[in-house]
């Protein structure tokens, strides 16, 4: 149960998804929308950086992406609250496959990871003056094998356009699914174990902070 929760955060993404994942915890938010779409801010870089490996590039991106939303908290002189953040990427064999450029590429995404296991991780992050604490959520999917046809039809339903990997989990991709071990709701890309968890943490540093 999440404890020391009473006051709102900023959730700075536009997926309705995390929105949803949230409502779900009885998280209480206000949305920290960008005036222009997040990856194109100068503070958010989302290459990947020499040997970086996929864990520590979704946590990076997601402390990345909180710290910017605690900026612009400051900067529009709106009220404090803590801002929550989160990153997504799908993992195969080390190699990460982000969000398609287009629809031949989810296609191809699509069909590398046809017949096989891949890891789907979420990086959370929370920002509150100070304070700033992420986590990770590892989930591992496998998808049976996948027909030429199948991945043309799914790609052009264009399910895929904005989700990394090129497919959803929640939606038609779900009949690709042979096994899922890990969290379903990390690999939707809001992990709340972790988001809780998170927030408790927060709860008690607020506390010690500012006693009520």
């Amino acid at each position: 149960m999440i404890t020391g929760q009473e006051r709102p955060i900023y959730l700075a993404s536009r997926s309705p998804r995390r929105r949803e994942l949230l409502a779900q915890i009885d998280v209480k938010f206000h949305l920290l929308l960008f005036r222009a779409d997040p990856r194109a801010d100068a503070d958010i870089s989302e290459d990947l950086l020499p040997g970086e490996v996929p864990d520590a590039y979704v946590l990076r991106v997601a402390r990345a992406k909180a710290e910017a939303g605690w900026k612009r908290v400051m900067m529009r002189n709106i009220p404090r609250a803590p801002v929550l953040a989160a990153d997504t990427a799908v993992a195969l064999d080390e190699r990460i496959l982000v969000k398609p450029a287009n629809r031949l590429d989810a296609a191809a995404m699509l069909a590398s990871l046809s017949g096989r296991r891949h890891e789907v991780l979420t990086g959370v992050a929370l920002k509150f003056e100070d304070h700033l604490d992420a986590a990770l959520s590892r989930t591992e999917i496998e998808f049976r094998p996948i027909s030429e046809d199948e991945i043309k039809h799914y790609a052009a339903t264009g399910e895929g356009d904005d989700k990394a990997g090129g497919y959803a989990v929640q939606g038609r991709a779900a009949q690709f699914v042979s096994a899922i071990r890990g969290s379903y709701s990390g690999a939707i890309g809001m992990p709340l174990y972790e988001t809780a968890q998170l927030i408790e943490k927060l709860g008690t540093f607020r506390d010690k902070r500012y006693p009520r």
